[in-house]
């Protein structure tokens, strides 16, 4: 049984002064990042006239719930007004998933309205009016794309599936014979004017993400056959006859791919390839494939920076894109002639916009609208609308929201030879004569970048500056931002190299300002949580540790995963054929060493990062006598769902921290 947050909240109140420095309430702090609005997604209606988003609705209790509000902004409104798939005052449910008709005369989107669990595909007109239905469907749709002749929808569909879909959410219980989970998600076609579904890929085959052709007679597509969660990895590009249904297989990566976009002209596809840890979190060079099929060619090798999704321009020589550059986020265009780019904004924040992947954008046809969700430290989440670059914000619903930690920075420092960024968030009410303990916080992945965001309830340790903490957000290699090379520098070296980086980044700081180097903590969740459990076997410099959804073991992890695919191009071979690789890597070869705190804590569901991983490394600490806890929480994946299991493990993060550090 879980200790109240509440009872949690208090007993961190009592530990929390540390010498001459009065630090904040947490259930200030648990309250501020409880109560901000969030936003899911954003679209741009082709000719840039009109803006939709959803917004996250919340509970009576401040959490957030299942349920999502569709809304347009029009011309000329000063306001923006709901669409749903019942009446205008008719109750919340979970709609979303936004796609304007290519004339902008109608909104295709998803709505559970009619039977909670199981949405359908409805249509409106963009000027407003009644909602029509075209689906009849049991299991799961996504990510429905108009035909550009704007006859047909297409979406992505499983059957008659019951759980939620994708790895980081909370796996299905394992009993009886056990057999590989294979869910077939396949493009499916609806003929906007009848609802007449035509599911059109193959059925032992799992679609991730597709874009229809110029003329609405092909897809292009990437699929893998077998379990979908696991098998990301390995996708490949294809192209699929809508008519005939033929398949044609354009490119066999070295490693992932991820947004396949057909030109204008219709005679290339261009699609982001490179090493990527996560499914949604993309990363690499832009490159080039012809419709026919081909050698497919890198458009950006030897980019300092790590795109992440991309648009077509008008006249087919054109791209724009986005990226991870240097520990922030950019927007550019590329020429494809030349190869050249044109920056077209940059800035120390994260956004997203026309899906739920990261650095995304909601877009006009020709580029000239964008819409995004923006935040950073010092700014919470809202939707803003404009060119790239000259956005106006078009929500104001977190106004009223004020940083309870301090100022940020971007630090750099040299580590090997190479420079390493990251960034460091100070205390609340930062006082230069005073010394301040911190956390180092170590982002997951390992193919991510921490850029500056506003703290969300989830494991975010940005909440400790409030608490009156430095907070080190490192960008070790392995990290995105600097090109591909970096990205792969920690392959078949995972932990060495990186927790170097990080280690040169902490002398860096405690060189610069006023951190208490005898009272340093240090966290993460997922390879963050496994960065964590590395380091605190490597160095007992850090009086304090808290990994979240850590791995002890890869050797015993290969196993126990359900997602071993990504772990090949990392460790060059399977742990069968390779087990020294593995080994070198693993917290549990030096588990002996370990003198640090370490409170650990995992979902009893992660299908990423199981359990069991967890529990190794808390048995082992205990039998050594290292003070610890574990924390398994009931029925949660990898990423936490329920709002009181959420809070509980900011709570006792925040107490174990203090408790430790104070």
């Amino acid at each position: 049984m879980l200790l109240s947050p509440r009872l949690l909240v208090r007993l961190a109140i009592s530990l929390i002064l540390l010498p001459a420095v009065l630090l904040a309430d947490p259930r200030q702090t648990l309250d501020a990042l409880f109560k901000t609005k969030q936003f899911k997604e954003t679209a741009v209606s082709p000719d840039g006239a009109r803006t939709a988003w959803i917004e996250i609705q919340q509970n009576a209790d401040r959490t957030e719930s299942n349920n999502t509000t569709i809304l347009v902004l029009d011309p000329g409104a000063k306001a923006p007004r709901r669409v749903t798939a019942g009446n205008a005052d008719a109750p919340l449910c979970a709609e979303g998933s936004l796609a304007w008709s290519p004339d902008g005369a109608q909104l295709a989107f998803i709505s559970d309205r009619e039977a909670s669990g199981q949405s359908q595909l409805y249509v409106v007109p963009a000027a407003g009016g009644v909602a029509r239905k075209l689906t009849l469907l049991t299991g799961h749709l996504a990510r429905p794309q108009w035909s550009p002749d704007g006859k047909t929808i297409a979406l992505l569909f499983v059957a008659n599936v019951t759980r939620a879909l994708g790895a980081v959410e909370a796996a299905a219980k394992s009993v009886g014979e056990i057999n590989e989970v294979i869910d077939e998600q396949r493009l499916t076609l609806v003929d906007v004017a009848t609802g007449r579904v035509n599911p059109i890929s193959p059925a032992d085959t799992f679609v991730y993400e597709y874009d229809w052709s110029p003329d609405s007679r092909e897809i292009a597509y990437s699929a893998a056959k077998g379990s979908g969660d696991n098998n990301w990895w390995i996708a490949r590009l294809y192209a699929i006859d809508v008519t005939s249904t033929v398949v044609r297989e354009l490119v066999t990566p070295q490693t992932q791919i991820a947004v396949p976009r057909w030109s204008p002209d219709g005679k290339t596809i261009a699609f982001i390839q490179g090493l990527m840890s996560d499914a949604g979190s993309t990363g690499g060079d832009i490159y080039t494939v012809s419709a026919k099929g081909g050698l497919a060619q890198n458009i950006t090798p030897g980019r300092k920076g790590s795109p992440a999704w991309l648009k077509w321009l008008p006249g087919s020589d054109r791209l724009l894109f986005t990226e991870r550059v240097n520990g922030s986020t950019a927007i550019g265009e590329l020429f494809l002639a030349t190869g050249k780019t044109e920056s077209l904004w940059q800035g120390d924040e994260s956004f997203k916009g026309n899906d739920d992947d990261d650095l995304s954008l909601g877009a006009s046809a020709d580029g000239k609208t964008t819409a995004l969700i923006r935040h950073a430290w010092d700014r919470a989440p809202e939707v803003w609308a404009g060119p790239v670059g000259q956005w106006s914000a078009k929500t104001h619903a977190n106004a009223a929201a004020k940083p309870l930690w301090g100022k940020s920075a971007s630090i750099e420092w040299t580590s090997d030879g190479q420079r390493v960024q990251g960034w460091l968030l100070y205390p609340a009410n930062y006082d230069a004569k005073q010394r301040y303990p911190m956390i180092v916080s170590i982002h997951g992945g390992p193919a991510s970048q921490r850029s500056p965001t506003w703290p969300a309830a989830a494991f975010d340790l940005s909440a400790m500056a409030a608490e009156g903490y430095f907070v080190f957000f490192p960008n070790p290699r392995g990290s995105y931002g600097q090109g591909e090379a970096f990205t792969a520098a920690n392959t078949r070296d995972f932990g060495h190299g990186d927790l170097r980086d990080v280690l040169a980044g902490v002398d860096e700081i405690i060189k610069r300002l006023p951190v208490d180097g005898n009272r340093l903590g240090v966290g993460g969740w997922s390879y963050g949580g496994y960065m964590t459990m590395w380091t605190v076997t490597q160095t007992n410099r850090f009086r304090a540790a808290v990994a979240g959804a850590g791995i002890a073991n890869w050797q015993s992890y290969y196993g126990q995963n359900l997602i071993d695919q990504w772990m090949i191009p990392y460790f060059g071979a399977s742990v069968y054929a390779d087990p020294a690789v593995y080994e070198k890597s693993s917290p549990m070869k030096f588990i002996n060493a370990v003198k640090t705190p370490t409170l650990i804590v995992v979902g009893d569901s992660d299908a990423e990062c199981p359990a069991a991983q967890s529990q190794e490394f808390w048995h082992a600490l205990k039998t050594l006598g290292v003070k610890t806890k574990l924390v398994i929480y009931e029925n949660e994946g990898h990423h936490f769902r329920n709002p009181t299991h959420i809070e509980d493990r900011l709570a006792r993060t925040i107490t174990w921290f203090n408790e430790n550090l104070r």
